[in-house]
Parts: C-alpha cells; sequence; structure tokens
C-alpha cells in the first residue's frame, strides 16, 4: 500500500513541528541486570494491540535476556488518569503509551518526556513513511515513533440497512432520512456508548466539520470565539435533531464504549461512527456481522461546506520513554523495535494504517473492512485529529460535558456555542 508525504503533512499540519536527527547504534557488551516496565492501555477483548503487545514483549524477553521487559494495562479513560497520576508525581514507568497532541506536549515541555533524537538508529528511520516521524517531533526534537495511525468512518451493517429497505446516507438529509425509517422498522438506527463521554464527541465533531468545514473547525479551537457562530450553532441543531429522529439507542448514557462495540457487532445497530481500530472486532470470527459491515465517509451536508475527502483523524498516539528512567540506552532500544514491529504486525491484524514501509510483509491476512478503509485514506483531502488532542486539557474535558447535555438537550445549540466560545484556546 501507498501513502503519500501530503498524507503526513496534512495529518500534521497544526500538530507538528518538524525536526530529527540521526544516530546509529554502536555495537558493545551486553547490559546486565536491566528490567523495563511498559504501560499501555491495550487490554481489550478484540483489540489485536493487545494480543501482539503480550507477544512481541514476550518475544523480546526471549531474545534479550538482560533487558528483561515488563507490561500493565488497564482501559483508556482508567489509564488516562493513571499515567497523569504517575507523571505529576514523578514515578511513571521507563516506557508508557501516550496521545498525542495536546495531551502529550504539556508533558513534553515540562520535561517528563526522553528526547530520542540522538538515539535513533538508521534502519529505524528508514524504515518508516516519509514524514512519519515529524508526527512525533517537537520543536526539533524527537521524542517517540509512530506506531500506526487511523481514521473515523461511518460503519454500516448492510444486512439491516437492505431490511429496512434504505440506501447507504450519502447526505444529511439521507442520515436523517435512513434513522426515521431503520427506527420505524424496529431497528436501532446508530449505537452509541457516551457513558465514557468521547464516542459522543466523535459524532458532534464530525458533524461540525461537515457544517463549517475542516479549516474552521481548526480555526476555532485556536479562536474559540469563532465556536459561537451559525456554522456551529447548526451543527449542534443537527445533532438534536438527530436525537429527536431517534437515531441513537435510549441507552446511550448508561452504554460504555466496549458495549457499543459488542452491541453493533452482535448486529444490534445498523450504524456506528468510529475509527478504524474496530474493524479487528467486526471482522473477528465470533462477531455475528463479520462480512455484512461496510465503512463509508460521513455524509455530506446538503447546507454544508466540509467535504467527503475531509476525515476526522489521523493523529499519532506512540509510546514515550520517561525522562527518569534509569536505563534510557536500553529503553530506546526497546522503544525502537517495539514500535516498528507493533506498528507492522498491528497494519497486518487491523490495528491501524501503516506509518511503517509495507514492502515485503505477507498482507494476505487484511481483511476486506481494513482494505476499505485503506482506500478511504486515498481519498483524503485534509486531516483534522481528535478534538481532544487538539484541545487543551481542561478544554477537551468542557468539551465532552457540553457534547453530553446537548446530547440530553440540557442545553440549546445557541448555549452550547457559546459555552464553547469560552474555552482555552489550542496552540496547536
Amino acid at each position: 500500500m501507498k501513502f503519500s508525504k501530503f498524507f503526513f503533512g496534512v495529518v500534521v499540519f497544526s500538530l507538528v513541528f518538524g525536526g530529527g536527527g540521526v544516530f546509529v547504534f554502536a555495537g558493545g557488551g551486553k547490559q546486565s541486570g536491566v528490567t523495563l516496565t511498559v504501560w499501555h492501555q491495550s487490554v481489550g477483548e478484540t483489540d489485536p494491540s493487545a494480543r501482539i503487545l503480550k507477544q512481541l514483549i514476550a518475544q523480546w524477553n526471549r531474545e534479550h535476556p538482560d533487558i528483561k521487559v515488563v507490561e500493565d494495562g488497564v482501559t483508556g479513560e482508567q489509564y488516562k488518569t493513571k499515567i497523569n497520576t504517575a507523571l505529576a508525581a514523578n514515578d511513571a514507568p521507563d516506557i508508557f503509551y501516550m496521545w498525542g497532541g495536546s495531551f502529550s506536549r504539556p508533558f513534553i515541555e515540562a520535561g517528563k518526556m526522553f528526547d530520542i533524537t540522538d538515539l535513533i538508529p538508521a534502519s529505524t528511520k528508514s524504515a518508516m513513511i516519509p514524514g512519519a516521524i515529524e508526527a512525533v517531533t517537537v520543536n526539533g526534537k524527537v521524542y517517540s515513533y509512530p506506531c500506526y495511525t487511523h481514521i473515523a468512518n461511518l460503519y454500516c451493517n448492510t444486512e439491516l440497512f437492505a431490511k429496512a429497505g434504505v440506501p447507504l446516507p450519502t447526505t444529511y438529509a439521507e442520515l436523517l432520512d435512513a434513522a426515521k425509517k431503520l427506527k420505524a422498522a424496529g431497528i436501532t438506527p446508530a449505537v452509541l456508548g457516551e457513558k465514557d463521554r468521547w464516542p459522543g464527541m466523535y459524532w458532534f465533531d464530525i458533524i461540525a466539520m461537515r457544517q463549517a468545514g475542516s479549516r474552521a473547525s481548526m480555526a476555532a479551537m485556536r479562536n474559540p470565539a469563532q465556536f459561537d457562530s451559525p456554522d456551529f450553532i447548526e451543527a449542534a441543531r443537527k445533532v438534536q435533531e438527530l436525537i429527536d429522529a431517534g437515531l441513537f439507542n435510549s441507552s446511550l448514557f448508561s452504554m460504555s464504549y466496549d458495549e457499543m462495540l459488542g452491541a453493533f457487532n452482535n448486529g444490534q445497530a445498523a450504524m456506528m461512527f468510529q475509527a478504524n481500530w474496530i474493524n479487528a472486532g467486526i471482522e473477528d470470527r465470533s462477531s455475528t456481522v463479520r462480512g455484512k459491515v461496510t465503512a463509508i465517509p460521513f455524509p455530506v451536508f446538503e447546507d454544508g461546506k466540509g467535504k467527503a475527502g475531509e476525515f476526522f483523524g489521523g493523529g499519532i498516539d506512540s509510546y514515550y520513554i520517561y525522562s527518569g528512567t534509569k536505563h534510557p540506552k536500553e529503553a530506546a532500544q526497546f522503544l525502537a523495535w517495539f514500535s516498528e514491529n507493533l506498528g507492522k504486525q498491528g497494519y497486518l491484524a487491523g490495528a491501524g494504517l501503516p506509518c511503517w514501509k509495507t514492502e515485503g510483509l505477507d498482507t494476505s491476512s487484511i481483511t476486506g473492512l481494513d482494505k476499505e478503509v485503506a482506500a478511504l485514506m486515498g481519498t483524503a483531502e485534509s486531516f483534522v485529529p481528535w478534538w481532544d488532542n487538539i484541545l487543551p486539557a481542561d478544554a477537551s474535558e468542557t468539551h465532552k460535558n457540553l457534547i453530553a447535555d446537548l446530547l440530553a438537550k440540557n442545553i440549546t445549540p445557541q448555549q452550547f456555542a457559546r459555552e464553547m466560545s469560552k474555552v482555552a484556546k489550542s496552540d496547536l
């Protein structure tokens, strides 16, 4: 599969600061008595990264008996609290998973992340897709390696659409019509697990991008006063119009993200808007919707400024080394090996789209759904990463809380836009 420099340029047009150096590891004797701890959030039963991570660490430990790696993982929201607390207390593990953008940058600026610029093996740098390293570079210094990337798509259960006699939606009018007709046929149009709050953010953010356009959405995050404007008010109004049309399950506020995936994979809803890390679960042997789901771009709006080729996603999450590690050279050695192998094997297993060159890989295991998403990526004109990775941490929490209130109809579209205009601006 071929990915251009353009892809990474647009992914990081607001997040990347360029730079990087090369260092070839010198040969040397074995290190002795080194143990590295890795924290992560890959614990889901259908998350291919969870299985691959454990396999890779076991392989590393077999091949490097003098540099032992132990891992510890908890689920996403718990992990955020855990890693934030550890970093604040200067008690972080040697290596840890971290979201990009506004989530990781404050820790980089606070000196919590180890600068690996001078410890990058030349072979590792040449194995990455051109432009990939810039996505984990801040102020000319490299702090991580990309593993893979993701984009959000509208996942549609074609069997349920056919049962209701409804075409897959390509416009807002068709989405609204589909919601009404699917519900009338006794089918939940779309499943949402808003108990974890960020899944609802995905729906509002893509609707805002379709209404206002990607550039206007980025501009508003840099100057939040722009949120209090007709396009963002209209985006909020459309969210509530879809609620009124019965788009979502009535249990959305008590349903978790994992329960949402389970419901969709059990054929209990016709649509779900999520990132392509869910592909593996959909295509898992235990899934009742295997082979019945297609991924399509989120519908365009007849009165909107956004385009089908403007994608939500494309950001880079990866693993970082704690600046306080007692074993920086060994940690950097493991990180280079781990990131490349996790990226390549994760790509083959459907965990994400590759940031590493894929020549020579046996891609016969890649599912049809993964190929569909890769083809969608090829149509991209631009990318806006997850908004909670662009907005500052407190602003991100406010954003998600306001969306929950919008979905519950506790606030009006005008109130939503007014409150969003007060959040802190992004410097990314």
